[in-house]
């Protein structure tokens, strides 16, 4: 990939990865705020602003690296600090802290496919050339960190979702693996769990939203 090819990829593919793990992070910030701890909303994380959220090496390094070996953008923040003692009814208002990050990367999806089809009614096509990519880069991305962190392990969201709904004794042990979560998972992405199990996960949703706004399906 040459220069002037990697510098296009970035300008188009930055700001909706950007967007999409800012967002969901600030989507974890209000509905905690929302519930009663005011942690996040302290520490300045209730904000769309990315430099509030950037972890370096999750937000640009990582990235990076992947769109200069062709791969798809992947990233992630900085974690939302929250404090279970200050939250109304803590085990549900953490259930929905814990929902709120993938709820707004399914929402952004929706918004980013309403996009795609907003493109190809643009009178200009150099434009609409560069909406659709975006586009298309933003559906991908947030499919795929809702779908990720959708996974029933901790520290992602999906563990913490799962802590809150199973029964005690079972909550605990899921709670021990948090620690080994991060390794767990970068082991299963290392086998193969990435392109056998989540891409075709995210294919399915990404047809499912096409349909909804009648388009060809392009994943």
């Amino acid at each position: 990939m040459n220069f002037q090819t990697l510098l296009l990829r970035v300008f188009i593919e930055a700001p909706p990865i950007l967007f999409a793990i800012t967002a969901h992070e600030m989507a974890h910030a209000f509905a905690a705020c929302r519930f009663g701890d005011t942690t996040a909303l302290r520490a300045g994380r209730l904000s769309l602003n990315p430099l509030r959220h950037i972890d370096v090496f999750g937000t640009f390094i990582l990235p990076m690296a992947l769109l200069c070996m062709n791969l798809p953008g992947f990233g992630w923040a900085k974690p939302v600090p929250v404090d279970l003692s200050r939250l109304r009814r803590p085990k549900q208002a953490m259930l929905m802290v814990a929902a709120a990050g993938p709820a707004s990367n399914a929402l952004m999806a929706l918004a980013w496919t309403g996009s795609f089809k907003l493109a190809a009614i643009l009178p200009y096509r150099l434009p609409a050339a560069a909406l659709e990519s975006m586009a298309v880069t933003g559906i991908g991305i947030n499919l795929m960190l809702m779908t990720l962190n959708l996974l029933p392990l901790p520290p992602l969201d999906g563990g913490r979702i799962a802590v809150c709904l199973l029964p005690a004794r079972f909550a605990m042990k899921l709670e021990r693996m948090e620690p080994f979560g991060f390794f767990i998972l970068i082991g299963l992405l290392s086998f193969g769990f990435l392109d056998r199990v989540l891409l075709p996960m995210v294919e399915v949703q990404a047809g499912f939203l096409f349909r909804i706004f009648n388009l060809e399906i392009l994943f």
